[in-house]
């Protein structure tokens, strides 16, 4: 019986590939699944398949590194009436999948944009091999090549915590596809290899693998939410408590570790001067996330991720950036702050969508 939807986060490796054999059929109009209690199952496997998402899910097949890969997206059709003919792609953080969109989709399907929602290699119904060089390059790579397969060609681009780095790594790889960028408390604001100590791979794997459903509570409720868990949050639990439930949990750790190191490892803070796209920066100030702090002393510890100050330099650096901070807000605005989130982005999305077309129409 499958378990209903849970409302629910290097160099460039060649891609002599994405021979596009995609399998998407063409989009429908958006049929909304119903939203489910709190998760109850037996466990999740590797790619999801007992778990409905919002929306119909679709399959784009490609190769890469000599694999034969899946992505898994959902490509919802607009059901409003003022129709735009233009899309907002979103992309998810290193927690999530591509499922905890569906507060943001309906919204912006309402208002006339079609959104596609990718899960990248190694999240969510994707696939996720257990030998493979992830980057950012390639994240944003796979991810365009996507969207020729669907035949969009600009789009918005939304990310938020992991999904703002590959959002920044597209929009400075494929400027002229990047009608917008709005970042949603990104990660990778600060280069914390500077200051964390580098683990290798086995440490972030032995780390994956020595979690509970209580260790995975106890995190999102203190980093993202101050210590208020509402009921309202549960779909963001959901995911990972299924997956340590279920019978993958060895290779989703595996992905999650090489996912870690990619991170740590890949910055893009540096180049945020290059981006030319008009850029929506929503920050909760009370963030505080930043990879690997547990492992420097607490004075160090103090000084990192403090994304009120990070969020201003990325405003300064990046040439058409606009900033939002929201005060006491943590690392999921879309869930803590909906109304106010939503109509951030909105309003931005609105106001590009109208200045993209000529004067008087």
């Amino acid at each position: 019986m499958r378990v209903p939807y849970l409302s629910c986060f290097v160099s460039f490796v060649a891609l002599a590939l994405l021979s596009a054999c995609a399998s998407t059929a063409v989009s429908t109009q958006a049929t909304e699944r119903p939203k489910p209690g709190p998760y109850q199952g037996p466990g999740y496997d590797l790619r999801l398949s007992n778990m409905d998402y919002p929306y119909e899910t679709k399959v784009f097949s490609f190769e890469s590194q000599g694999r034969n890969l899946e992505m898994v997206y959902m490509d919802v059709l607009p059901t409003g009436q003022a129709l735009r003919d233009e899309t907002v792609l979103l992309l998810h953080g290193k927690n999530f999948s591509g499922a905890y969109w569906a507060g943001t989709i309906k919204p912006l399907i309402q208002r006339g944009y079609r959104v596609v929602v990718p899960d990248q290699i190694g999240f969510g119904k994707s696939s996720k091999p257990g030998h493979f060089q992830y980057t950012f390059q390639g994240f944003a790579s796979y991810t365009q090549a996507l969207l020729d397969t669907l035949k969009v060609g600009k789009v918005h681009v939304v990310g938020h915590s992991m999904g703002g780095m590959v959002a920044a790594r597209f929009a400075l790889m494929f400027p002229d596809r990047t009608q917008s960028l709005i970042l949603v408390n990104p990660i990778g604001l600060e280069d914390w290899k500077r200051v964390v100590p580098y683990k290798p791979f086995e440490w972030w794997f032995a780390r994956e693998q020595a979690k509970t459903p209580e260790k995975v509570r106890a995190y999102m409720t203190s980093s993202y939410f101050d210590g208020q868990w509402k009921p309202a949050y549960e779909p963001l639990v959901d995911l990972q408590v299924g997956w340590i439930q279920g019978p993958d949990t060895e290779q989703i750790a595996r992905s999650s570790a090489m996912t870690y190191e990619m991170i740590f490892t890949q910055p893009v803070v540096y180049e945020f001067n290059l981006i030319q796209a008009p850029t929506l920066l929503i920050i909760g100030d009370r963030d505080r996330t930043a990879l690997g702090k547990n492992l420097v002393s607490e004075e160090l510890r103090k000084t990192l991720g403090l994304y009120g100050d990070l969020a201003r330099k990325a405003q300064a650096a990046i040439p058409k950036a606009r900033l939002e901070l929201l005060p006491g807000i943590g690392h999921i605005p879309q869930y803590e702050a909906y109304e106010t989130y939503l109509a951030l982005l909105t309003g931005f999305l609105d106001e590009q969508s109208a200045s993209a077309k000529p004067a008087g129409l």
